[in-house]
């Protein structure tokens, strides 16, 4: 197949209705809006979820638990991940990023202890967890909370 036979799948491309061309369109007069009531006038209808003046059903449902505005959200790194790094390296958030072992800092860089670490490297992050900081010290390498 060449670039210039390439074709849409069929039933993939629509023409776009257009309204208001005269009575031999289809949608000449009223436009496909019928007569009168709420749907043929501007502003079209009612919002998402109106159930015509009943209680809508999330208005109806419990609220429950509580969200925290204040939390945060910590980019996490297995011990594991961190093999892929040479001996001795000083491994910090940026660096992280860039070799694409994280896609976001977020709030930070939280390392867990995942896995087995075979190299003495340094470790620069916001948090770690407790196995993290024994797997990399008995790896020879050490830990630094930024």
């Amino acid at each position: 197949m060449k670039l210039h036979e390439y074709k849409s799948a069929e039933g993939a491309r629509h023409r776009r209705k257009r309204l208001g061309r005269g009575m031999s369109s289809g949608f000449g007069k009223t436009s496909g809006k019928g007569h009168k009531g709420q749907n043929a006038r501007t502003g079209k209808g009612t919002r998402v979820g109106f159930e015509g003046g009943q209680t809508p059903l999330f208005q109806r449902l419990p609220k429950r638990g509580f969200t925290n505005v204040n939390r945060k959200e910590y980019a996490v790194v297995n011990i594991g991940t961190l093999n892929q790094f040479d001996e001795g390296t000083e491994i910090t958030p940026e660096q992280l990023l860039e070799t694409g072992v994280v896609s976001k800092l977020q709030s930070g860089i939280k390392v867990l202890g995942k896995g087995t670490l075979d190299k003495k490297l340094t470790v620069k992050a916001n948090q770690f967890s407790a196995s993290a900081v024994e797997a990399i010290e008995k790896a020879g390498g050490n830990t630094e909370v930024i």
